[in-house]
This record gives C-alpha cells, structure tokens and sequence, in this order.
C-alpha cells in the first residue's frame, strides 16, 4: 500500500460511504483513480466496509468464547463456527489449540440455545469459555486506520462527512425493526452498496433505503466498519491480552489502552480477565516493546496473558 492507498482507508474508516467523488476531492486524485484504487483494495488487501448493528443499543449482547480444541482440531472447529450467521471474527490462537470468535446473542433465548446447543460439542472440544461483553472502550474508527491524511485533507474530509451525515436524517425517534432486517443483510455483504444496487435487491424504493440507513446510523443504531488484512498494513504479529485489572481501575486502564495505537478493540468483559483487547504490532519486537512498555503501565494492572494469533478464519462479518 503506498501514501494514496492509505489515505483512501483514512477517508473510508472515517466516513465508510463516502462517494469516490468525495474520496477523490479528499486525497486529491481523479474520481476514476479512487474507484480504480478501492477495487484494487479489495483485491489484494481484502478492504470490507460492513454494516452492523450496534448491539448495546438494542439489548444485544456479544460474548467473545474461547474454544480450547485437541491438537489439529482448531482448524475445522473454527470452520464450523464460520459458517454459521451469528459469528463475528474468528482466530487460531497459541499452538493451534484455541480458536477465539465472538458471537452476538439477541435474544435470552437464544444465548441458552447457543451455549447449551449451538457451539461445537465433541471430542474435539476439551473446554469452552464464554465472556459477555459489558462496555467498549475503542472507537469505532481504530487509529491504525486513520493516520494517512494531512491536516488539510482531515479538514475537507470533515466538511464532507458533515454535509453528507445531514442528508436525508428525518430526526424521528428510530427503533430496529424486523422489515429492517433485509437491508442489514444487504449492508453486512457491503457497506458501500449504492442505496439503488440495494432498492433494487430487497424492492425498496431508492428514497426510502437512503433515509432508513441515515435514520438508523443517526440513531446509533447502525454502525460502520472497515475490514482489512492488517498485514497490508504493516502488521505480521497479532496477539490477545487477557488483562486482569483492579475493579475501580477498570474505567481508567479501558480508557486508557483504547487510546494505543496498537490496539484496535478492547473491551471490559465478564470473568477473571475483566478487560479484553487485541493487538496489531509490527513484529515480535514491537509486541515485546509494547508488553514491557506502554502495557504495564496502565492503572490497576494485577496480570496479563498474552496469546499469539496464529490465522485469521473470519473477519467481521463475512468468511474471510
């Protein structure tokens, strides 16, 4: 990836359904050259934009489950996970006996039904742990994403998403709805679907696509993420950390970690380990400068296990 495609990941993390047209102004390129350079994106690095629904604002609960497997189980236990709707993410881990993926629970119901029911049970599984997400603490747009533009490209940007978030927003009270459902799905396979190409496939009008999606991300209900392979951007060595905080320190040490520019998700969760993130770091070099660093600095730490990914099986939403 060079300057150009960097800074088009910067614009899409900060405004993910922005027009090439408003990319191109943004980055300064032709409108043809921001098509043709976010197709080629998608190619080589795997570049997603997904539509999800903000879980806590609807009383949907993701738990983040670690599935310690038999030797040469991992691979096929994370296949079955995979393919089922309710995934997220999912990763090999440690020496390719622990596959991590989270899953969003909507319903009581449906929780029993998933741990007592759903999750693979065989000889294969020697323990399942699941951690209930309480509060995220990183943003949405991780700032491993965002630091390609200058000041004055940040600015236009700015500009832009402002002018496009005051669209078409009703200003209604905004509730998720089942009918809604056919266009979530349309914006978990691509974010960046044009409100026609997805009029079209689920036999809404144009209109009324456009002001739904706007309603429902001006609510909080609908958010936006951008996918990519972290290794196109520099980063080969993955790693979990399952932290354990003094319980008054949790609010400060969540803060706090959110703001390292290693880590694009953490979160305080349920369990012996109260606060869960994931790392992105260069090399084995970088991981061990940040373990020794900036990590054990933070407020109320009492321990950390660190657990190196080894394989990513899915991302986001989709098979990866």
């Amino acid at each position: 990836m060079d300057v150009v495609d960097r800074q088009i990941v910067h614009v899409l993390a900060v405004d993910p359904r922005a027009s090439f047209r408003a990319i191109a102004e943004v980055v300064g390129v032709s409108d043809q050259t921001a098509a043709r350079r976010y197709r080629r994106l998608r190619e080589v690095a795997a570049l997603r934009v997904i539509g999800l629904v903000s879980g806590a604002r609807v009383g949907w609960t993701d738990w983040v489950v670690r599935v310690q497997t038999t030797p040469g189980s991992a691979s096929a236990i994370a296949d079955s996970l995979a393919r089922r709707p309710d995934t997220r993410w999912i990763r090999m881990y440690a020496g390719g006996t622990e596959v991590v993926c989270v899953l969003q629970a909507r319903t009581s119901e449906q929780r029993d039904a998933l741990f007592l029911r759903g999750l693979p049970g065989s000889r294969r599984v020697v323990q399942v742990s699941a951690h209930a997400t309480l509060h995220m603490f990183s943003p949405v747009a991780w700032g491993g994403l965002t630091r390609a533009l200058s000041p004055e490209q940040a600015a236009r940007l700015a500009a832009h998403a402002g002018l496009a978030g005051n669209d078409v927003h009703t200003g209604a009270d905004v509730h998720l709805k089942p009918d809604d459902e056919p266009l979530l799905a349309e914006l978990t396979r691509d974010g960046r679907a044009s409100s026609a190409a997805i009029a079209a496939a689920i036999h809404w009008h144009e209109s009324t696509v456009r002001r739904r999606i706007a309603d429902l991300h001006a609510a909080g209900l609908l958010y936006f993420d951008v996918d990519i392979d972290d290794r196109a951007l520099g980063y080969n060595v993955a790693a979990m950390f399952w932290l354990s905080i003094e319980p008054a320190k949790l609010e400060a040490a969540g803060r706090a970690i959110a703001t390292h520019a290693e880590i694009p998700f953490a979160a305080a969760m349920t369990g012996p380990s109260n606060l869960v993130a994931d790392g992105q770091f260069r090399d084995t070099q970088h991981l061990y400068e940040y373990l020794s660093g900036r990590l054990i600095e933070l407020p109320g730490l009492r321990s950390v296990e660190t657990v190196p990914a080894i394989g990513t099986v899915k991302r986001a939403g989709s098979l990866g």
